[in-house]
């Protein structure tokens, strides 16, 4: 007989999370709570202005604070498009462990090495990019805005002929 929604079984803690993350079904990782001062990382407020501090002309850049926050290891910037897109990137791969982002207004699109169809990521949309694989931005809308998060905050960059080969640094 199945058990009813009210068992034990299926009792949740009145501190549990329906997404899981308050710790309830996993260990913490260090003892806590812990103090502002001795936090693993440091309260930022990603507040600064975008810039055209970044290897492509056709966007700007925010730096949204993870990188001071977590003392390099992550880093974030909301990204958004300045002018029509009129160039692929180029093959390239950025020496990082990982590498996401989230597009929260238009859309682009991705070759990948290895990958014989273009990736399209749009609106609300996020993506994995495998870290290390090299890949050529193709093409975006005019009106792109997204956030992209590296794992470290900095990274090299290589570009490579066609998605292969050593590559040669930027």
């Amino acid at each position: 007989m199945p058990e009813s929604s009210g068992s034990a079984a299926n009792a949740v803690s009145p501190t549990a999370h329906p997404h899981g993350d308050t710790g309830t079904r996993f260990p913490p990782r260090y003892d806590g709570p812990k103090l502002l001062s001795e936090a693993l990382t440091q309260l930022t407020r990603g507040e600064e202005v975008f810039t055209r501090d970044g290897p492509r002309a056709d966007v700007e850049y925010r730096d949204l604070g993870w990188a001071a926050a977590t003392g390099g290891a992550i880093g974030a910037k909301h990204i958004r498009a300045i002018r029509p897109f009129d160039a692929e990137t180029g093959w390239h791969w950025h020496d990082m462990s990982g590498h996401f982002i989230y597009v929260l207004k238009g859309w682009l699109k991705f070759r990948y090495a290895g990958v014989a169809d273009v990736v399209t990521v749009a609106a609300g949309s996020s993506l994995s990019q495998p870290a290390g694989v090299a890949h050529n931005v193709v093409g975006r809308s005019d009106d792109l805005e997204l956030i992209e998060i590296n794992m470290p905050a900095g990274y090299g960059t290589w570009e490579v002929g066609e998605g292969a080969g050593a590559g040669v640094h930027k």
